[in-house]
């Protein structure tokens, strides 16, 4: 570790640049391994590298750095070809040379900790024992840069992605039914033009000025103090010819008092626009280029392709607009997780891809564009897109809608769907996907940046999904809102507009309170009921009330408040941890008038309209209680027969066990399953044979199955999907909760 702390942190900034410089290098050098200019440009990096390096005593990082300088070195003179090999090997000495870095940079306190995160000790990384191929292994050195750069960090950012691919029918599951959390993307430096500095500092200046012009004006009232005092001496003394005094002392106060406001006039609208410069500069410093975040992007899915066997080409666009550094922190993981999506589950195989026509190649494509308020941020694919059939089945199956209410659902409405926490079109789980853990992730993090999550779509064309997210999170536009006495803010995004509306013309539909609005329904609610005030909205004796009509996505819906009271720019106060994740209120804020005031949250209160509605709906006459569902489980080994049948009957499942694969099929035809679960190795038929004689059979071509093996090989895996399986469960790392979430998704 580097004692000194000023230049522990320079060598952190320093290597972290060049690092990611090399990364990018050796990225592009894949394709161009002849391209002498970037061949010329890494060399001089990795000899940069070493050479700080060697300054600050760091011999293990001068030497992996030296190697790559010599493999550089000998490239660019033209000694030996670059091959793929050198390239990958090159790859994995940057992946050690980030996990020395952060073990050299850490904070003392954290010193302890970080080696015991890598999985080594100093004793581990002798100079001769970095040859990374053979003694440093790449998934022993995870690093907040390394994280989204290798197969295993990958895996523990805990991001699962959503399932977008209808025809998988096969699922594997993870180790870990609990995802693993990543350590949070911070930008802990930021640069900044020595210009933008120079005009803080002279508005500094400008501050100091009218801090002391502030400060005579103190002094001018208390001047005009001891005048009032004086005079009011002088009038319980009784003097003579008090009234011509005080006609002079009057003519005197007045005279003081307009020198007093022509310098408060004078001086306010000065301090206005001071504060304004310097709120503006010093929010500007905080806006970063996207490149600081897409920089992240280009290795993760170089090695996912690669690791799914296919071939996507990257496009990166707009990586000079700007966002606020809080927004490019929290939006990484939402990035990674469009992105792992749309590799996993949306770019078809080569071979699929010609056969339908297309480029062998996919193309993913990030694009970032600005507008005066905000960041839009899209992730596309050339994919095979979403199906809108699957996606309804899916949602009929789970039921969450009945057939005619889907019947009704636009497309993009349909689209929607997949957002719904826990939604996967397909049966078929792997470590990435299809668990239930969908872009309803993506979808809470963009609304938590105050940002909304667009879907399009165009079946085997490919999907675009799009962040809308405020540039700077410091202020928001809002509309400021009163009911019953209390004041209220709203985003002005999502307000459409506002309208006066005769209470008579309400009318009920679907258990809601609704308006025929421009031809359109909007469902309505009092305000007072969605944030849960009994005695709160409207005004008493009126017979007509103001509804602010509010959008989000698609979907609108209104709000009935007492007053409109203003349009304000505001900006948002912290909240504490107490009160993170109210429902309903996203931030603070307080007026010029200096009351408190909430800022209301339209998502959360969109979700409370239906919540509300669907509590206020006639109760219908209770169901009987659903019958037991029903469970066929294969399995030779009596033992774990025994013990998987009681995790299941614990479950609450109807249990009916085969000792081997042709026992389970004849006990099929007896009567009715809801599931099969299946060894893989067993005698007479294997769980293989069984899961294809199963899925012969078009009565049970529905009918989900589960494999629950020994074999975790991703040979293995893929047989299992071939022969139809719905679910793949390795017995060595098997958890229980796992084979239930299993069940309860697909059943």
């Amino acid at each position: 570790m580097i004692a000194d702390k000023e230049l522990r942190n320079l060598f952190k900034i320093e290597s972290e640049e060049r690092l990611q410089h090399l990364d990018d290098g050796l990225l592009r050098l894949e394709k161009t391994p002849s391209d002498q200019p970037l061949l010329e440009d890494l060399f001089r990096e990795a000899h940069s590298l070493k050479g700080a390096a060697r300054m600050l005593g760091l011999s293990e990082i001068q030497i992996l750095a030296h190697q790559l300088e010599d493999v550089l070195g000998t490239a660019k003179k033209g000694g030996t070809a670059l091959q793929a090999e050198a390239v990958a090997e090159m790859n994995q000495k940057l992946v050690a040379i980030r996990g020395l870095v952060q073990r050299e940079t850490e904070e003392p306190a954290n010193a302890e900790q970080s080696n015991s995160e890598f999985g080594m000790r100093n004793s581990e990384l002798k100079p001769e024992s970095v040859e990374v191929t053979s003694s440093v292994p790449q998934s022993e050195i995870i690093t907040p840069q390394s994280e989204a750069r290798t197969p295993q960090s990958r895996a523990e950012f805990g991001v699962q992605s959503a399932e977008l691919k209808p025809e998988s029918s096969t699922t594997v599951i993870p180790q870990s039914a609990a995802p693993q959390s990543a350590a949070a993307f911070r930008i802990e430096t930021i640069r900044v033009d020595p210009k933008k500095l120079d005009a803080l500092l002279t508005q500094a200046g400008e501050l100091t000025v009218t801090k002391i012009r502030i400060a005579r004006r103190l002094t001018e009232m208390d001047e005009l103090l001891d005048y009032c005092e004086e005079w009011s001496r002088a009038m319980q003394a009784g003097q003579a010819n008090a009234g011509e005094q005080i006609a002079q002392r009057l003519e005197s106060l007045q005279g003081m008092l307009n020198h007093l406001r022509g310098g408060a006039y004078e001086d306010s609208p000065r301090l206005d626009f001071i504060a304004e410069q310097l709120e503006s500069g010093i929010r500007t410093m905080r806006l970063l280029p996207m490149s600081t975040l897409f920089g992240l992007f280009p290795r993760l899915v170089h090695d996912l392709a690669q690791e799914q066997h296919k071939e996507v080409e990257l496009v990166v666009e707009g990586a000079d607009a700007v966002a606020d550094k809080h927004v490019l922190e929290e939006m990484k993981d939402p990035l990674m997780h469009m992105l792992r999506n749309a590799i996993n589950h949306g770019i078809e195989a080569p071979e699929q891809r010609e056969q339908a026509g297309k480029p062998r190649t996919g193309t993913i494509r990030i694009k970032a564009s600005q507008t005066p308020a905000s960041i839009i941020i899209e992730v596309s694919d050339d994919g095979h897109g979403l199906d809108l059939a699957e996606i309804r089945r899916t949602a009929l199956k789970r039921g969450m809608y009945r057939d005619e209410e889907l019947a009704d659902m636009s497309a993009a409405q349909i689209q929607a769907l997949i957002l719904v926490p826990g939604f996967s079109t397909s049966s078929f789980v792997t470590d990435v996907s299809g668990r239930g853990v969908g872009l309803d992730v993506v979808r809470n993090n963009v609304e938590r940046l105050k940002g909304e999550l667009q879907i399009e779509s165009a079946s085997g064309r490919g999907l675009t999904l799009r962040a809308q997210l405020p540039i700077s999170l410091a202020t928001v536009r809002v509309l400021i809102i009163a009911a019953n006495g209390r004041r209220y803010a709203l985003p002005v995004e999502h307000v459409q507009f506002s309208r006066k509306v005769q209470l008579d013309a309400l009318y009920t539909m679907e258990g809601r309170q609704t308006v025929s609005i421009d031809g359109r329904a909007v469902a309505v609610a009092r305000l007072n009921d969605l944030l849960g005030y009994a005695d709160f909205g409207v005004r008493k004796g009126g017979d007509s009330a103001i509804i602010c009509v509010l959008t989000v996505g698609e979907e609108r819906f209104g709000l009935m408040v007492d007053e409109v009271v203003d349009e304000l720019e505001v900006v948002l106060k912290p909240q504490s941890k107490l009160l993170k994740r109210v429902r309903n209120v996203s931030g603070a804020t307080i007026l010029d008038t200096g009351e408190v005031c909430m800022v209301l949250n339209p998502h959360d209160l969109l979700k409370t309209l239906r919540r509300e509605s669907v509590a206020a709906a006639p109760v219908v006459e209770a169901a009987a209680a659903p019958a037991k569902k029903v469970l066929l489980l294969a399995e030779d080994s009596i033992t774990t027969r025994t013990q998987e049948k009681r995790i299941l009957e614990g479950a609450g499942y109807e249990v009916v066990t085969a000792v081997d694969g042709a026992d389970a099929y004849n006990k099929l035809g007896t009567r009715s399953f809801d599931a099969v679960v299946t060894d893989i190795l067993m005698p007479n038929m294997t769980g293989l044979v069984l899961t294809e004689k199963i899925r012969a059979n078009k009565k049970y071509a529905e009918l989900p199955i589960i494999l629950v093996t020994s074999l975790a090989s991703e040979a293995d895996q893929r047989r299992g999907l071939e022969a139809g399986a719905n679910a793949y469960i390795s017995k060595p790392s098997f958890d229980q909760r796992v084979l239930l979430d299993c069940l309860k998704r697909l059943i």
